[in-house]
């Protein structure tokens, strides 16, 4: 067993998508050898419905997979292939984009007026990129949650962990995507396979990462002669932790305990061809998305 190092953190930044809906970037439409196999991820928790009732109205995507989790409130999605439907709390949608498909999202919030959730983008290889589109939609009852004796909750979205299977099933990145919930004090080792890339973001709560190196933007106090340090994000728990090569991450919880995504996948080292959420291998497919697009043939699997 080998630790994995923390390569790199920063803080999601704000922007807007859609019709005008603020949230924060944790990376995207950059650099996608640093994360591969994901492409973005977004994360849209907001308090105000003002700040996101517009959603994101009707927009192609085209070579990807789009996985969407919410934690409260519900998502309204509709396609141009007819499937329409509700994501609750607890819910998560893995859509797979593959040849085409135009669809629309709008969030609504819960009896607060409260949003949130998370998306993220994982790429198809290019042998899958004009694949039929694909739904997968879970509800938060069908996601097997483990418990350890520490106490120690994760919620097992996709992929094995600790003996649980994910509901989502059959993805070209062979991902695990676990939701983690540490009490406070408890020192975690959590195993993550060696061939995946992975990250952590941070959502609730303060860590402690064994040989983590020091961020910018966020709360650093160094101990044990620099082999660990403690982050603790000042700017609404909004912090992606990168790490390096190795088999396992090794995490201690704050005062207030923490809770934080852990996505792994398996890297598929391809060309990238970016055109918003058209994303292909050569810039010549880009071309013929944006074609079929204007002369209405970029619909090409009818289920």
């Amino acid at each position: 067993m080998s630790l994995r190092p923390v390569t790199s953190t920063q803080l999601a930044k704000p922007t807007m998508e859609g019709a005008g809906v603020k949230l924060h970037r944790a990376f995207g439409f950059h650099n996608p050898e640093q994360f591969d196999p994901f492409l973005l991820f977004d994360d849209f928790r907001n308090d105000h419905p003002e700040d996101f009732q517009a959603g994101f109205p009707w927009h192609p995507h085209r070579g990807i997979e789009t996985i969407t989790y919410v934690l409260d409130g519900t998502v309204d999605h509709g396609d141009s292939l007819g499937n329409q439907g509700t994501l609750g709390a607890g819910a998560v949608q893995w859509m797979t984009a593959g040849s085409g498909i135009l669809h629309q999202e709008m969030p609504k919030g819960n009896a607060r007026g409260q949003m949130h959730g998370f998306q993220l983008w994982a790429n198809l290889p290019g042998a899958l990129k004009m694949t039929a589109p694909r739904y997968q939609d879970i509800q938060g009852k069908d996601i097997p949650v483990v418990t350890d004796d520490d106490g120690t909750q994760v919620k097992v979205i996709i992929g094995s962990f600790w003996g649980k299977q994910g509901p989502v099933d059959g993805i070209a990145a062979d991902p695990q995507y676990l939701d983690v919930t540490i009490p406070a004090g408890v020192r975690k080792t959590l195993p993550v396979d060696t061939y995946r890339q992975a990250f952590a973001y941070i959502f609730d709560g303060s860590a402690q990462f064994r040989d983590a190196s020091a961020p910018e933007g966020v709360l650093v106090e160094k101990e044990l002669a620099g082999e660990e340090v403690n982050i603790r994000d000042q700017s609404g728990n909004r912090t992606l932790v990168q790490f390096g090569a190795g088999s396992e991450i090794n995490v201690l919880a704050g005062e207030n305990g923490v809770r934080f995504l852990l996505i792994s996948g398996a890297p598929i080292q391809e060309p990238v061809a970016w055109h918003g959420p058209i994303v292909m291998n050569t810039q010549e497919e880009i071309i013929q998305a944006v074609k079929d697009l204007k002369n209405d043939t970029f619909i090409k699997s009818a289920h």
